[in-house]
């Protein structure tokens, strides 16, 4: 079996970030992190490409 080798600083700043305690909680932490950003990345593209009138009138008439 591999080892895989993990730098310690980037480690440190992540966990301290997270506030995770163990080498396994703060990289299952940092990669469910970068997943969530990008289904975010992926939603603005998509939120991008549609015609929005997101107008301050529009917005206040879409709430009543």
């Amino acid at each position: 079996m591999s080892r895989t080798v993990i730098d310690d600083d980037a480690l440190s700043a992540a966990a301290e970030e997270s506030g995770t305690k163990s080498t396994v909680e703060t990289v299952n932490e940092a990669r469910r992190e970068v997943a969530a950003r990008r289904r975010s990345h992926e939603f603005l593209d998509l939120v991008e490409g549609m015609d929005l009138d997101l107008a301050e009138r529009t917005m206040k008439e879409a709430w009543r």
